[in-house]
């Protein structure tokens, strides 16, 4: 999972795609890097680790231009220790076009050797990223009649990008001289807005992962950009766009509703946190069925995810709720650290517990998921030796029991905690007194009642069945 950003303006770009990057830190903490253009020189700012540590006061004076994109890494393809993997990615010809991605591929492999062997392309990295940018490169000098660009030619790309390309993408590219472009995979995966701000030099457009960026920066928030759709932004402040994709179905990633997007951003016309207020509710009435309320003394949520549904859950099962966890905010989100040990070490430096909420208390402990248990299984044993007569732990999503394909961190069964195991055996390994998972039909009918006009959620790691049709488990 990444974040994405690109803004076609009136004033320097470099100062509003570093605020973005904030704003979207949480998608990404392994990398950063902004490119910006002033008519037709591009400047590039890249490099390893957080926004505020990657850019520097020399670094924000050098990228010019009132045109630009940005990107933070969440490594799922290629190597996360590698400082040339950091995006947006950039290749000279033709037009010299920059892009940041965010999502993962399907089929990069082939399409890596397609482009070494018959389109006679470098591939420097082992990204995928890079691998889409050199598709897309390709496609605009096949289709390309004349030195110049126009929206014509790059619907033509990307359309042609789409009969190559699989899985998950939503991408911002850019191109000195003639603006910024973005377009999103056939089924919607990933998420991509469009923002939009009248000033009194003109139409400024912004593009972004998430709303939180554009309403951050003043921008409104026009649309979501469509699955298979393609938006140009020219810098005369006009927006171009066409569906390119021959098919195309709207399948947003459950997961960013359940855990990834920050609560107050709108992804595909679902608020993030009237969708998680929802999931609490029906995790009450899982809860009822399974515990019942009078063999539990309070509520406490794992923060910051889980709170919407941890404190509608106590409401609807009149139990009080507390805060018995305190987290430091100065430690990374430990799901999107890479590596095993990494994420061991860092619980119990993020989160500390508040001994008089346990101490002699029968607790719920609500999380957003369970994915490989390293984070459940610590903070069980912490309310435990905080004093826990009983602890039970209701998750908010069903068990992870199938590798993510299309940009998170889940790319091995052996991985997950619940593959390969019953709700018990879960129990046990968890060493947890009841274990409670919500039902995907109640997960699914949550978010889908926000927006009857989505075909459905990309739920793969839950149910095995992956949208795209070309991965098998």
């Amino acid at each position: 999972m990444c974040a994405v950003f690109g803004i076609v303006g009136k004033t320097p770009a470099n100062q509003r795609i570093y605020d973005a990057l904030l704003l979207m830190q949480h998608r990404g903490q392994d990398a950063a890097g902004i490119v910006t253009a002033s008519e037709k020189k591009i400047s590039v700012v890249r490099g390893e680790g957080l926004v505020k540590d990657v850019f520097r006061t020399r670094d924000m004076r050098n990228l010019s231009g009132s045109i630009g994109i940005g990107h933070c890494r969440y490594p799922t393809a290629g190597k996360s220790d590698n400082k040339e993997e950091a995006q947006p990615f950039y290749v000279n010809a033709p037009f010299g076009i920059a892009l940041g991605h965010n999502g993962n591929l399907t089929n990069s492999l082939e399409l890596r050797e397609d482009m070494v062997q018959r389109d006679q392309r470098h591939i420097n990295t082992d990204s995928d990223s890079e691998v889409l940018l050199n598709v897309f490169a390709h496609e605009m000098q096949r289709h390309s009649r004349s030195v110049n660009v126009d929206s014509g030619l790059i619907f033509k790309a990307v359309a042609a990008l789409y009969l190559r390309v699989r899985g998950a993408y939503a991408c911002v590219a850019m191109i000195p001289g003639f603006g910024v472009i973005g377009f999103r995979d056939p089924w919607g995966i990933r998420p991509l807005v469009i923002g939009k701000m009248q000033t009194e030099s003109g139409i400024e457009w912004a593009i972004a992962s998430e709303s939180v960026a554009l309403q951050g920066l003043g921008f409104t928030l026009e649309r979501d950009v469509l699955p298979g759709e393609c938006i140009v932004l020219t810098i005369d402040g006009k927006l171009k766009s066409k569906v390119c994709s021959i098919g195309s179905s709207a399948n947003p990633c459950i997961f960013e509703y359940v855990y990834f997007a920050r609560p107050d951003s709108l992804i595909d016309g679902v608020s993030v946190y009237d969708a998680r207020l929802k999931m609490g509710r029906s995790l009450a009435e899982k809860v009822k069925l399974e515990i019942g309320s009078n063999d539990i003394d309070v509520v406490i949520p794992v923060p910051d995810s889980s709170r919407p549904a941890a404190l509608e859950l106590a409401l609807n099962l009149n139990i009080p709720y507390r805060e018995g966890f305190i987290k430091n905010r100065y430690v990374g989100r430990t799901f999107i650290m890479p590596g095993q040990e990494v994420r061991q070490r860092s619980v119990r430096q993020k989160l500390n517990a508040i001994g008089s909420e346990f101490k002699g208390r029968s607790v719920l402990i609500v999380d957003d998921s369970v994915v490989r248990g390293t984070t459940s299984k610590q903070i069980i044993q912490m309310a435990r030796e905080a004093g826990a007569k009983r602890v039970s732990f209701a998750s908010a999503s069903p068990p992870v029991r199938y590798p993510n394909v299309y940009g998170i961190d889940m790319p091995t069964r052996n991985e997950l905690i619940a593959y390969g195991r019953s709700i018990g055996q879960i129990e046990r390994a968890l060493q947890v007194d009841k274990l409670i998972f919500q039902d995907l039909s109640a997960l699914v009918n949550d978010v889908l009642s926000f927006n009857k006009k989505l075909d459905g959620l990309e739920a793969s790691c839950f149910d095995g069945n992956y949208v795209t049709g070309d991965i098998f488990v």
